[in-house]
């Protein structure tokens, strides 16, 4: 009898040679319009001469400076760790609340309204009370991050959740499975291409709650940095910090599109 490879499926699944042909063609495209969009900026720049609008080479230039200097290395790895932090928690809390939301409707009814209230509110008007309950501190940012980022990993959770199968729920029930088995084992992998877009979302989000943390409460970071060079006028420091910034975002942003062309190949 002829050996047979029997190949379970999951979250590792490896990526075809179709998939990670795409995602190289991909990625290609957006080097060459980054490029193309960074010569234009240079061109403008000279070209207006306005001091909204500096050179894209006279931004590196002080970008490295700030580097030498050590003004830009201390700053983004205290911002970095804050976000990683907040983050960490918003996915913890996200999935977990956004699971059981999707899966209890008595958990949604008690708590859907407070999860859209605080992604449709105002988010910056919060930091006033951080501020009072834990002053200038590291919480502040945290809680902040956490605030921006958390609501819509949560709807995007639970309404990839309640979109799954019931068919798989009712198989998984007859076999026994209860209902912690079926979220982890069925629930939140089926609900994988939504919650990765919330997740998407979310990080954006929370990169925007670390700056405006950093800028308007914070002595640290790199919000306070685009603060201070905002106060002296020094607008090609100010757009060196903000491309930093955009650094940061495209990585993140990166990790989270890698995780989800792995975890999410059998879409296609």
């Amino acid at each position: 009898m002829a050996n047979v490879t029997i190949v379970k499926p999951g979250f590792g699944a490896g990526i075809s040679r179709r998939t990670r042909w795409r995602l190289l063609r991909g990625r290609s495209i957006e080097l060459l319009s980054l490029v193309g969009g960074l010569a234009i900026w240079e061109l403008m720049g000279w070209a207006l001469g306005q001091p909204w609008l500096p050179p894209f080479s006279r931004v590196l230039r002080a970008l490295a400076d700030m580097i030498a200097s050590g003004a830009i290395l201390g700053n983004l790895l205290s911002s970095l760790q804050m976000l990683a932090i907040g983050l960490a928690i918003s996915l913890a809390l996200g999935l977990s609340i956004g699971a059981l939301m999707g899966y209890y409707r008595g958990v949604e009814e008690t708590i859907d309204v407070f999860v859209h209230a605080l992604l449709i509110a105002p988010t910056m008007a919060l930091a006033p009370i951080f501020f009072v309950l834990f002053g200038l501190t590291d919480s502040t940012r945290v809680a902040l991050i956490i605030v921006y980022a958390l609501p819509i990993i949560i709807i995007n959770t639970s309404t990839g959740v309640r979109a799954s199968d019931e068919r798989l729920m009712e198989m998984a029930r007859s076999f026994g499975a209860n209902d912690f088995q079926i979220i982890r084992r069925i629930l939140l992998p089926a609900s994988l291409p939504i919650m990765f877009a919330g997740i998407r979302l979310g990080v954006g989000r929370g990169v925007k709650g670390m700056i405006n943390g950093e800028m308007l409460i914070a002595l640290v970071g790199l919000g306070a940095l685009a603060q201070k060079f905002g106060g002296q006028f020094d607008t090609v420091k100010v757009v060196a910090v903000a491309l930093v910034v955009l650094v940061v975002a495209l990585v993140a942003d990166g990790i989270v599109d890698f995780l989800e062309s792995r975890y999410t190949a059998w879409v296609g």
